[in-house]
């Protein structure tokens, strides 16, 4: 008679030539003609077998688990079905087949993890907005507009608040060491100094919420919203957040009706099927020059509108997010960290004296001066004095004096 076996392999067939063998021969016989070891083999009438996630789960199933069982007590005659499952890996004789279409087609796993992975458009955005600190922005696209005149990029990490409600407010902008071409941004994170920033924003009640990145002039005349590489960067620093309201926003020139240029702010989420591929490693990351700049190359097939594709267009992994600004509670007049012109202790001395008319915490209530003074604090002492501006309570004496004294030295 002729037993058919229905494994993770799909249907084979076994011949036995004895309708009357036991659950131990059936074994043999899988073993001669299928290439799968006796002690690989875990079989059962029922199918739900295949569905087993782990050992344990494979050990409930019991119903032949008797060596000594005739096949005939389980009824099992010629036609019958059986599932069986295996450890390890077999390979399987005879030619390759490769149907026409998809009926009577094998499919790998590859396959099954392709079907599984449908992008679409994702309709909303885990962020219900954005709000921009009207000073902070300012200070970041004036340097871009003014100084590099959009001729290279240049990125920063927004710091703020993320309400219960999904509202994130970007109160200031720390920008990185970092070098700009007209394609690529390069980041030159340094440890220590994030480190500093991130205690600056414990004693603030902020915390690292999304990436702000410009686009060059050259840019601006493709036709895209984000470049593979740019998808590629703001996956990644999305993914390293696990923040589910990050945001992405990028700043450009637009020609307005009267033939000039306007700086223009816009905001996104990666979506969520975005980072899953990122997370999982489907991306391309060595782009070429040549490369279609709005296309993302996949390393295996995903389903885009029912299609199997390997080039996916950028928009469809960008969840629009709604722009807004605010007044904030910091200044953004210190002058920035790590762009062309170094910060000194004269700058803080002009600052300090500048402002003399404040309260000391309110001269000292900005970020980039906080970030400077860090330097010559420990560390553990930063986000007492960041509470301080949080507070607008006043600054220890001992704080005062050290701040003073760099400011003179």
């Amino acid at each position: 008679m002729m037993i058919r076996i229905r494994s993770r392999d799909g249907l084979e067939r076994v011949s036995v030539e004895n309708p009357n063998i036991t659950v131990s021969q059936l074994k043999t016989l899988i073993q001669n003609q299928l290439n799968i070891p006796i002690q690989n083999q875990t079989l059962s009438t029922n199918q739900n077998l295949l569905l087993a996630k782990s050992p344990s789960d494979v050990l409930k199933f019991t119903d032949m688990s008797n060596p000594n069982t005739p096949l005939s007590s389980l009824n099992i005659t010629h036609g019958s079905i059986l599932f069986l499952t295996y450890d390890g890996e077999r390979t399987i004789a005879g030619p390759a087949v490769n149907p026409a279409g998809s009926f009577g087609r094998k499919m790998t796993m590859d396959d099954l993890i392709a079907k599984q992975m449908r992008i679409t458009r994702q309709e909303n955005p885990h962020c219900e907005s954005v709000s921009f600190d009207r000073d902070c922005a300012n200070a970041f696209q004036q340097y871009v507009n003014e100084t590099l005149v959009f001729a290279v990029k240049r990125g920063g990490f927004m710091y703020g608040t993320v309400s219960d409600d999904g509202k994130v407010e970007v109160h200031y902008i720390y920008e990185p060491p970092q070098q700009g071409t007209e394609e690529n941004l390069m980041l030159l994170r340094d440890p220590e100094e994030e480190k500093l920033v991130d205690a600056i924003a414990v004693g603030l009640g902020m915390r690292r919420v999304g990436f702000i990145f410009t686009q060059t002039i050259t840019q601006d005349k493709k036709d895209y919203t984000l470049s593979n590489r740019e998808v590629l960067q703001a996956a990644e620093l999305h993914a390293e957040s696990e923040l589910k309201e990050w945001v992405t926003a990028i700043v450009k020139l637009e020609v307005n009706e009267d033939g000039g240029a306007d700086v223009h702010f816009e905001a996104f989420q990666m979506s969520d099927m975005c980072i899953r591929l990122f997370k999982e490693d489907w991306f391309e990351k060595e782009i070429a020059e040549d490369s279609d700049p709005k296309l993302s190359k996949m390393k295996k097939d995903v389903v885009v509108g029912g299609k199997d594709v390997r080039e996916v267009d950028n928009d469809f992994f960008l969840v629009v997010v709604k722009i807004l600004d605010h007044l904030g509670p910091l200044s953004s007049s210190f002058p920035i960290e790590n762009r062309i012109n170094q910060v000194t202790k004269r700058a803080l001395k002009s600052h300090l004296d500048r402002l003399k008319n404040l309260s000391f915490v309110k001269r000292i209530s900005d970020f980039h001066l906080l970030l400077f003074l860090g330097r010559f604090l420990d560390v553990s002492d930063v986000p007492a004095l960041a509470e301080c501006v949080l507070t607008q309570t006043a600054v220890p004496e001992g704080y005062q004096l050290i701040i003073e004294s760099v400011a003179n030295s």
